[in-house]
C-alpha cells in the first residue's frame, strides 16, 4: 500500500525592528501579525487534534515577541495608537493618516464601514505636504476611531474568538471612546503574551514540531563566502568579498540556544532563511544538533542536473535525502513549489471550498504519480503574510483543509494519507538516496541574486564588511557585555531582509525606514565600539521608486490590420500595437512563470485586436491553462475565453455578464489562430461599442479553475475606441 505523509511548514519571520541603543521599534508588524497570523494558526490546529504541522519561528521574531510583550521596548506606532485623540499634534496626525490604513484594503478596511468611510476621507493617495490637510479635515473623534480600527482590523479569527469582546468593538464600528480603545490594545498585548505559551502547548501533545533559522535571518552562505554568488549567477558585479564563516556558525548555534531556551526542547531541523543553502553550510548543523533542513525543489532539480542525473520531479521530489560528508550527514528534503506557492499566491483568488478541492487534486495526484510506496509531500510557505489576502484570514480554507486531512478524504483503497511533522516523517521513512552534489542557491530562481549583485546591495554589503573589519580589531579591548551588543548588532545587520528591498527586485512603501534600520544596526557597532560612525552610514543607500502605469501598459499607436493565422508573419504587423507588460510589478514575490512573453494589443476601426506570446518552455502547463480577456464598456462586462492548449479548439467563446453575476454565452468565434502565438479578433459592434466610448481590459490566466494571473497586475488598461481621425491625433509638431 502507497503511504503519503503531508508535512507542512509553516515558517513565521520578521526582520529585526528594534534598535537596542535608543531602546525602541519603528515598525509594528510583529505585534499586528501576532493578533492574526501567528494567532490565528495555532488556533485554527486546535481544532483539528490529529492533523499534524511543522512550524519556524526565526529567533529575531521570538525576541520581538518577548520585547513587545514585557514592554522592554517601545513601539513608535504603539505610542502613536496610545496618545489621547484631543492631544495629537499637527505632525502626529499626519502620521496616522499616512501611517494607519496600512492593511489590506479589500480583505482588511473595506469589510469594516467606518474604517473604509475614513479611508474614503483620507483618499488612496496620501503623501508628503498633503498629509497635514488632510488631517484638519479629520474630527477628533475620525482619529480615535481611526486609531482603534487600525489596530482592531489586524486581529484575526483566533484572537476574536478567544476575546469576544473585540467581535462587540467591531460591531459598535464607530464613536469609540478612549477606554474602548484602550480595551483593544491591552487586549493586543495579550494575545502577544500568548503565543509562545500556545505554540508551545501545541508542541507537548505533540501536534507540532518548532523548527528553528539563522538568528537573524542572514543568507548564510552569502555570510560563508558572498563570492559563492557566482556558483549560480557568474554574471552579477560583486562587492569586495565578504567572508565570514564563524558569524554563519554563530547564527546557527544562537538560534539553537534561544529557540531552545524559549520552548523548552532544542529544535532539530532548520529552514535556512529564503531556503538558501550550499555545500560548506552543510557540516556546521550536525554541531548544532540540527538533523534535517528543508529548501525549494528548483534546488533539487538543479544538484542533480550538476550531478547528470536527469531531473523526474514525480520520480525525484517526494522523498528525503542524506547529504553531506560522512559523520556530518544530515537529511534534506525540498518543498512542492507549486502547492506552496498556490497556498501563498493564489487561493486567496478563489472560494475556500475550490482552494481546498485544488489542494486535495493536486495532493491524490502526487500520490498516484509517485512510483515508491513511500511518499514524503512538503508543503513549505510564509505562515503569515499570505493570509492578509485571504477573506477572513483563510480560516474557511484551512479549516475545511485541514478537516479533509483528519478524516481520510485522500485515503482509497491503495493508499493511506496523514499529516505529519517532518521529524515523523523523516523518521517513519527514511531517506534512502543520497545527493552526491548540493547546488548553491535560494528558493527564488535557485540563486542569490534578490540580496547581491545590484550596486545597491553590494553597497550595502561592503558597509557591513567595513564595520566588521573594524569590530575583529576592536572587540578583544571591550567589556564582555560591549562586545556581545556590538557583535549583535552587526548579526542584525546581516539579515536578508535589508537586502531584499534594496536594488530593483521588489518595492514597498517604507523601503526607507528598511534602509534606515540598515544603517541604523551598523551605526550602532560602531557606537557600542566607543567610535564615531562614518559619515556614509548617515546616507541613504536607496531611495522608493514606483513603476507608472505608462511602464506597465503602452498605448496603440497606429491602427492595425493583422493576419489572424497565429503567425508574426512580418515585422509590420504588429508594428504600432500596444503593450501589456508580462512582468511582475515590484514587491511581487511569486511570479506566473512559464505563461506568457509578451502582450500586444490594438484595433481597427471595427475590430480590437489581441496577440499572446506564450512561453515556448511551458507546453505542457499551457494545456490546463485558460485565458479570459474580460471588456468592460459603459454598460456591460463581457468575456472572451479560449483555451491556452496549442491543440486546443480554434475558437474563443464571448460572454457577457448577468446581474445574477452568472454569465450568459452569446457565441463562439472562429477568429482566432494558435500556432507560434495567439492572435484574435472581435468585432467591436459585437460588444456594443461604438466610436469615443471608454472601454477597459484585464487579460486572466485561469488554471483548474483558479486565477493564477492577470494582466495588468492592479488595474485594467482604459482606452476608447477608435474614430477615422485616431491615426492623425496621436501625430505631434
Amino acid at each position: 500500500m502507497k503511504t503519503a505523509r503531508i508535512c507542512f511548514l509553516w515558517h513565521m519571520h520578521q526582520p529585526y525592528y528594534t534598535d537596542p541603543v535608543a531602546g525602541s521599534a519603528s515598525m509594528p508588524w510583529v505585534r499586528l501579525h501576532a493578533t492574526k497570523a501567528y494567532y490565528d494558526m495555532a488556533y485554527g490546529l486546535e481544532k483539528f487534534p490529529s492533523v499534524k504541522a511543522t512550524f519556524n519561528f526565526t529567533p529575531s521574531l521570538l525576541r520581538q515577541l518577548q520585547e513587545i510583550g514585557s514592554g522592554t521596548v517601545r513601539d513608535l506606532f504603539l505610542e502613536y495608537a496610545q496618545r489621547p485623540a484631543a492631544d495629537l499634534s499637527p505632525e502626529e496626525k499626519a502620521f496616522l493618516i499616512r501611517h494607519f490604513f496600512s492593511a489590506n484594503w479589500a480583505t482588511m478596511v473595506r469589510p469594516y464601514p467606518r474604517y473604509h468611510e475614513l479611508l474614503v476621507k483620507r483618499g488612496a493617495d496620501a503623501v508628503g505636504r498633503d498629509l497635514e490637510r488632510i488631517a484638519r479635515q479629520f474630527s477628533t473623534q475620525d482619529f480615535l476611531d481611526l486609531q482603534t480600527w487600525h489596530n482592531l482590523a489586524w486581529f484575526g479569527y483566533g484572537t476574536v474568538n478567544r476575546y469576544p469582546r473585540l467581535a462587540a468593538l467591531r460591531a459598535k464600528n464607530r464613536s469609540f471612546t478612549e477606554e474602548d480603545k484602550q480595551e483593544v490594545l491591552a487586549l493586543q498585548l495579550s494575545a502577544v503574551r500568548d503565543i509562545v505559551p500556545l505554540y508551545r502547548r501545541l508542541m507537548e501533545r505533540e501536534q507540532i514540531e518548532l523548527t528553528t533559522t539563522p538568528f537573524f535571518h542572514p543568507i548564510l552562505p552569502l555570510v560563508i563566502d558572498t563570492d559563492f554568488t557566482r556558483r549560480a549567477r557568474p554574471d552579477l558585479p560583486l562587492p569586495s568579498r565578504f567572508r565570514a564563516p564563524e558569524d554563519a556558525e554563530t547564527q546557527l548555534q544562537r538560534a539553537v540556544e534561544f529557540h531552545t531556551a524559549t520552548f523548552g526542547r532544542a529544535p532539530v531541523g532548520l529552514w535556512p532563511s529564503e531556503g538558501s543553502v550550499c555545500p560548506e553550510l552543510i557540516p556546521m548543523l550536525p554541531k548544532v544538533g540540527l538533523r534535517w533542513l528543508a529548501t525549494d525543489e528548483g534546488i533539487l532539480a538543479r544538484s542533480l542536473e550538476a550531478a547528470q542525473q536527469p531531473w523526474q520531479r514525480h520520480r525525484d521530489l517526494y522523498q528525503p535525502y542524506q547529504i553531506g560528508p560522512e559523520g556530518q550527514d544530515v537529511t534534506i528534503l525540498f518543498r512542492d513549489r507549486e502547492i506552496s506557492d498556490a497556498f501563498g499566491f493564489v487561493y486567496h483568488k478563489t472560494t475556500p471550498d475550490r482552494a481546498a478541492e485544488d489542494v486535495l487534486r493536486r495532493l491524490r495526484h502526487i500520490i498516484y504519480d509517485a512510483p515508491r510506496e513511500q511518499i514524503t509531500i512538503a508543503i513549505v510557505l510564509d505562515g503569515e503574510n499570505p493570509w492578509e489576502h485571504y477573506h477572513e484570514g483563510g480560516e474557511e480554507f484551512l479549516s475545511l483543509l485541514y478537516k479533509a486531512c483528519s478524516t481520510g478524504a485522500l485515503d482509497t483503497d491503495g493508499t493511506s494519507a496523514t499529516t505529519a511533522t517532518i521529524s515523523e516523517a523523516l523518521a517513519a521513512a527514511p531517506a534512502t538516496h543520497r545527493i552526491s552534489h548540493l547546488h548553491s542557491g535560494s528558493w527564488i530562481n535557485q540563486d542569490y541574486k534578490i540580496w547581491i549583485g545590484h550596486q545597491e546591495d553590494n553597497q550595502g554589503w561592503d558597509l557591513v564588511s567595513h564595520a566588521r573589519s573594524l569590530l575583529a580589531e576592536t572587540a578583544a579591548a571591550l567589556p564582555a557585555d560591549r562586545a556581545k551588543a556590538a557583535w549583535d548588532e552587526l548579526y542584525a545587520a546581516e539579515g536578508s531582509d535589508w537586502f531584499w528591498w534594496y536594488g530593483d527586485d521588489f518595492d514597498t512603501d517604507y523601503k526607507e525606514e528598511f534602509d534606515r534600520l540598515f544603517r541604523t544596526h551598523l551605526r550602532n557597532v560602531w557606537t557600542i565600539a566607543g567610535l564615531t560612525p562614518p559619515e556614509l552610514l548617515n546616507q541613504p543607500i536607496c531611495r522608493p521608486r514606483h513603476m507608472p502605469d505608462a511602464d506597465l501598459v503602452t498605448a496603440p499607436l497606429s491602427l492595425l490590420n493583422p493576419s489572424i493565422d497565429g503567425l508574426a508573419t512580418d515585422f509590420f504587423e504588429w508594428r504600432g500595437a500596444g503593450r501589456i507588460t508580462t512582468q511582475p510589478p515590484l514587491g511581487a514575490m511569486w511570479k506566473a512563470a512559464g505563461v506568457l512573453t509578451d502582450i500586444r494589443f490594438g484595433w481597427s476601426l471595427e475590430q480590437f485586436y489581441l496577440r499572446l506570446d506564450p512561453d515556448e518552455q511551458s507546453q505542457a502547463r499551457q494545456a490546463e491553462l485558460t485565458v479570459e480577456l474580460q471588456v468592460q464598456t459603459p454598460n456591460q462586462l463581457y468575456r472572451l475565453s479560449f483555451s491556452l492548449a496549442p491543440s486546443g479548439p480554434a475558437q474563443f467563446r464571448l460572454a457577457q455578464k448577468l446581474d445574477s453575476r452568472s454569465w450568459q454565452e452569446i457565441g463562439a468565434y472562429q477568429s482566432i489562430y494558435h500556432r507560434k502565438i495567439v492572435e484574435l479578433a472581435v468585432p467591436f459592434k459585437d460588444l456594443q461599442l461604438t466610436e469615443g466610448q471608454e472601454f477597459r481590459i484585464v487579460i486572466l490566466v485561469i488554471e483548474h479553475g483558479l486565477e493564477v494571473t492577470r494582466y495588468p497586475q492592479h488595474k485594467p488598461a482604459t482606452f476608447s475606441v477608435p474614430g477615422p481621425e485616431f491615426e492623425a491625433s496621436l501625430w505631434r509638431v
